[in-house]
């Protein structure tokens, strides 16, 4: 998938595609990518880099997207 068809949907979280909240399934979906692979990574990121506030992220993430079909 583009760049551009990627961008061309809204992001929003995933109802059916939920482990916590849906904002990880709701990026996949967005992406293309795995649901599993895009969880992973966002908590590989969140733990290895100080510079990243995975929790705060999450957390302004699930008020910001909103809740898709």
């Amino acid at each position: 998938m583009t760049a551009a068809a990627s961008q061309s949907r809204p992001l929003h979280r995933s109802a059916s595609d939920r482990q916590i909240s849906g904002v990880c399934g709701g990026i996949a979906a967005w992406l293309g990518w795995d649901p599993t692979t895009v969880r992973l990574l966002y908590v590989l990121v969140s733990i290895l880099s100080a510079a990243f506030p995975g929790i705060i992220v999450y957390i302004v993430l699930y008020f910001v997207m909103p809740l898709g079909d």
